[in-house]
């Protein structure tokens, strides 16, 4: 899938929603059939809405959705292509949701799970005997909160370094912060003014993927305590993290390093920067090799896990993880058959692969990862590892996550532009911030 931008996941943030009078069947534990499942579910069409919206991202679902015709020919699943977490969120409050409802980001899980505007898989997952430990445990964190499953892992992103081999000269990709940081200065070309013609690594957090939720994990920074309150302020790896940041910032100079940032190409156009030459190395995510292989053919670059801090090498191989989810919105119509959509498109291997190999995502399940039909090099294999790493990590479910990036993502750049007079007391004001704001959400 294509990474749904910050400002654009702002503008999906969920209050708590009620389905309207028209709530339609609860899926809940279904009666076991006699039988084959094929037989005992009788015919139906079901309504699909996902967010996929290219041609080749279309026909890669349909593909994937050719299997389960195969397996339940009674079941017809129309789809709606390009569907957004708001629309989907009106359809369950105004009683017309589709029996299944994919999307691309994660952030609205915990509100959905706890609003009820998704039901529980729990109960089928458990009666159809379906082992989740087939899944990373990062998986299953992402698509359930406060103990309901009410969504399921479809495709995964995962995010590590790329690196143009010919501005490497030789050099191996950095391991540590401290390598990054002296490769960094050793890659950079400035002009005979100073400005900057080439960059080793851009440190920037408004930089395209530099979000602090894709940073968090190369020092193993903490979101959220046990009781769902912020953690920023008392872990010290955020402080650790953005004090290596902003040091680097100063190197190349605030203004420099802006001046130079706003002049590169759109992130999702074949001007990318990494793709001119223009940057050495990037944070990004799995889906950049697809990218690469449209736009810049000719490139040379490698893949390799983000580099960690210097203290915590135990982290290295990890990274951060998020991805596309898929649930049963309150008042589906068709449950069962929804649910054995989801189940077939979640576990299936075949279909998992067919996905994989289309668009260029991780698969989730451990069979799909090690088919010998899954289409992988030396760079997309990168990423595998990295999902499967045991100390990758995702941001953790909350019912405010939009509104809690956006607050630390806001005070970062503040801090980097050299705004905050003091490091401790603003890390602690963003604890504050989320905090209060859970209160209001009833947290």
């Amino acid at each position: 899938m294509r990474f749904v931008p910050l400002a654009v996941a702002a503008a999906l943030a969920l209050t708590a929603c009620t389905a309207g009078k028209e709530a339609g069947p609860s899926l809940g534990a279904q009666p076991k059939p006699s039988g084959s499942a094929s037989q005992a579910l009788p015919a139906a069409t079901i309504e699909l809405w996902h967010g996929f919206s290219t041609d080749a991202e279309v026909k890669a679902f349909e593909d994937a959705i050719s299997g389960f015709n195969k397996k339940f020919p009674q079941i017809t699943v129309k789809a709606t292509k390009g569907v957004q977490d708001d629309q989907i969120t009106q359809a369950i409050r105004g009683g017309k949701a589709p029996d299944v409802a994919a999307s691309f980001t994660t952030d609205n899980v915990a509100q959905w799970c706890k609003s009820g505007a998704f039901q529980d898989l729990t109960p089928v997952i458990r009666q159809d005997g379906i082992d989740l430990t087939v899944l990373p445990a990062v998986a299953r964190s992402y698509t359930a909160f406060d103990g309901k499953q009410c969504t399921l892992p479809l495709l995964a992103d995962a995010y590590g370094l790329y690196y143009n081999k010919a501005l490497m000269k030789g050099n191996e990709p950095p391991k540590t912060l401290s390598e990054l940081t002296e490769l960094t200065k050793k890659l950079t070309v400035r002009d005979a003014g100073g400005e900057i013609k080439v960059a080793g690594f851009i440190p920037s957090v408004q930089y395209y993927e530099n979000s602090p939720s894709h940073m968090g994990p190369m020092v193993g920074a903490r979101w959220y305590n046990d009781d769902g309150t912020s953690a920023i302020g008392s872990d010290p790896a955020w402080k650790q993290l953005l004090t290596w940041q902003k040091e680097l910032v100063d190197w190349y100079g605030y203004d420099k390093l802006e001046k130079f940032r706003k002049s590169l190409g759109d992130e999702w156009s074949a001007e990318h920067p990494f793709n001119k030459g223009k940057v050495a190395m990037i944070l990004d995510g799995e889906w950049r090799n697809a990218m690469l292989a449209n736009d810049a053919k000719d490139l040379d670059y490698g893949t390799a896990p983000l580099p960690v801090a210097d203290d915590k090498p135990d982290l290295y191989g990890s990274g951060f993880t998020a991805g596309t989810v898929i649930g049963v919105p309150k008042g589906a119509k068709n449950p069962q058959h929804a649910w054995e959509l989801i189940k077939y498109l979640t576990t299936d291997t075949s279909s998992l692969v067919t996905l994989s190999n289309a668009l260029r995502n991780v698969p989730t399940t451990k069979a799909s990862m090690e088919s010998p039909d899954l289409a992988k090099d030396a760079n997309f294999t990168t990423f595998l590892g990295i999902f499967a790493h045991p100390k990758t990590s995702t941001l953790p479910a909350s019912v405010n996550s939009v509104f809690n990036q956006e607050v630390l993502g806001s005070f970062v750049a503040k801090w980097e532009k050299g705004s905050v007079p003091d490091l401790d007391a603003g890390l602690k004001n963003v604890d504050k911030q989320i905090n209060d704001k859970l209160k209001l959400s009833g947290g």
